[in-house]
């Protein structure tokens, strides 16, 4: 499912159109996808109050396209006009025909008549700004909107559906004006817009759906961004054969812990496990090696010369690039920590891989902020590899500021995966995913319960063991966040979004790759 910007969505309709599908056509199609959702979130319209503030734009005629449609149906529906539409407005004529309810503020002293309809409506649908960029809301407008957002904050049972995007959210940056409502249901149209997966905006969504409006298929294949689908991820997820043995299902070398994170380890171990990987190997700390042997019995070891306990040395950057040649992944990073012994082997081992050995690899949380440390790190690596920073992490490895980097997270994770020839997952409420060639990938998931300690590492093992199946970078990426984002849906939906832990997402894992196999 392409994702799209302003331009994109504008060209997209103007090509429609030369295709045979003009703008009325796709009004009719999107007008009518409104009506259906909102009569399935009544229940049936029939009998229900149903206010459409009406815009100026085209947003405003779709709105008034599903007013014909739920008036049709039995519903009580109310037109509330921020200013006049044109005389030849043919949709306007329509409502204006059937003797649908219509006032415009103008004439509205007070706007007492909107507080009165607002007091019995059950839903309203701002169909008053789709696509386009944030502009100011003032006057009437602002007006409107805020007794809107009143009438539900007194109101809580009534439901809110929003057109393409809530009025007053920009559709490319998800900047918000003061004045936008909060929806229950964001029907986007045709295409998820780009500023639906950037904050504030995204808080605002309530439940997005996306409605086709008869776009002809095939028009955005050249778009580069893409919402993770559930239909994706089956499509690329591995197979696993009957006759199969842990052979083909490949290898995974883990390099992680420390003494201060010790769960790190395990954490990265088991969930390489749980997405299906044959065979997994902790190299780890000597002196760690009892204490994660207690906990990980299915994984095998190889325990690591150190500088002091607990942690890493130099020494043993020749061990693991030996072991290495069997291997066909390397996660490499969950938890090794800061120390500088630690550092520098982190540094060479992946610096200075030999040519006969090429692991795929996934570098991750203290081995993203060993390479920080070294001046254009990227020319030195040889392969792709996928590198899964948070902001924080991405800021070291860019030398951006948070604001720059959350200011545009798409612009930021494509053009440094280009400039570094190297996938990114830049981690966050809507996780990108971009490759080297300019694709990107964004996951719809925006979950609280993520926001704790372990849950990065529990990511990295699912990478790691998707990887070992034969999957590419960008897919194993792409396919190892969704299924770690819907994993904690699962236990959010069990649990709540207080006190999920990273172990948590462990049992979930394999539940959630089987339900999205037999959908």
């Amino acid at each position: 499912m392409k994702i799209v910007t302003t331009d994109e969505m504008i060209d997209l309709e103007r090509r429609s159109s030369d295709a045979g599908v003009p703008p009325d056509i796709l009004m009719e199609h999107a007008g009518l996808a409104i009506a259906r959702h909102v009569n399935g979130l009544l229940k049936g319209a029939a009998g229900r109050e149903v206010l459409i503030i009406v815009g100026p734009g085209n947003n405003g005629g779709d709105g008034l396209v599903a007013a014909r449609h739920l008036h049709d149906w039995g519903a009580r529906v109310h037109l509330y006009l921020p200013m006049d539409r044109k005389a030849d407005d043919k949709n306007y004529r329509i409502v204006k025909n059937q003797g649908i309810q219509i006032t415009l503020a103008g004439d509205d002293r007070g706007f007492e008549d909107l507080s009165m309809i607002l007091s019995l409506t059950d839903v309203v649908i701002d169909a008053v700004f789709g696509t386009g960029k944030l502009r100011p809301i003032e006057g009437t407008i602002m007006e409107i909107l805020n007794r809107v957002g009143g009438a539900r904050d007194e109101r809580p049972a009534m439901k809110i559906v929003a057109v393409d995007l809530p009025s007053g959210v920009d559709s490319d940056t998800g900047a918000a004006d003061p004045s936008a409502v909060a929806a229950d249901m964001t029907l986007t149209l045709g295409y998820p817009k780009t500023g639906l997966f950037y904050f504030p905006g995204s808080d605002l969504l309530g439940e997005l759906v996306i409605a086709d409006i008869g776009i002809p298929a095939g028009l955005g294949d050249e778009i580069r961004t893409e919402l993770i689908t559930d239909e994706w991820v089956r499509s690329v997820l591995p197979k696993r054969p009957r006759n199969a043995h842990k052979g083909i299902f490949g290898k995974v070398m883990v390099c992680a812990g420390s003494l201060q994170y010790i769960g790190a380890a395990y954490l990265a171990c088991e969930a390489a496990m749980r997405a299906g990987a044959g065979l997994v190997t902790l190299a780890t700390a000597r002196s760690l090696h009892p204490v994660l042997a207690a906990k990980l019995t299915e994984v095998t070891y190889a325990p690591l010369p150190e500088t002091e306990a607990g942690f890493i040395s130099p020494d043993a950057v020749p061990l693991l690039h030996e072991q290495l040649a069997d291997y066909d992944v390397l996660l490499i990073g969950c938890g090794l920590s800061r120390q500088h012994g630690t550092v520098d082997f982190t540094t060479r081992v992946l610096l200075d891989m030999p040519p006969s050995i090429s692991p795929k690899i996934i570098i991750d949380a203290d081995a993203l902020n060993a390479l920080a440390q070294t001046p254009d790190w990227w020319q030195s690596i040889r392969q792709d590899a996928i590198l899964t920073p948070h902001p924080g992490e991405m800021g070291r490895l860019s030398g951006l500021s948070m604001d720059e980097i959350s200011g545009d997270r798409l612009k930021v994770a494509r053009e440094h995966a280009a400039k570094w020839d190297k996938t990114i997952i830049l981690k966050g409420a809507h996780t990108i995913i971009a490759s080297p060639d300019g694709g990107a990938m964004v996951n719809g998931a925006a979950i609280p319960g993520l926001a704790s300690a372990g849950t990065g590492d529990v990511l990295a093992g699912i990478i790691a063991g998707l990887l070992s199946q034969g999957l590419s970078y960008i897919d194993a990426a792409t396919c190892g966040v969704y299924l770690h984002s819907t994993s904690a849906g699962r236990v959010q939906s069990e649990l709540g979004d207080t006190g999920m832990i990273a172990g948590d997402l462990l049992p979930a894992l394999p539940k959630v790759i089987k339900s999205i196999k037999e959908r």
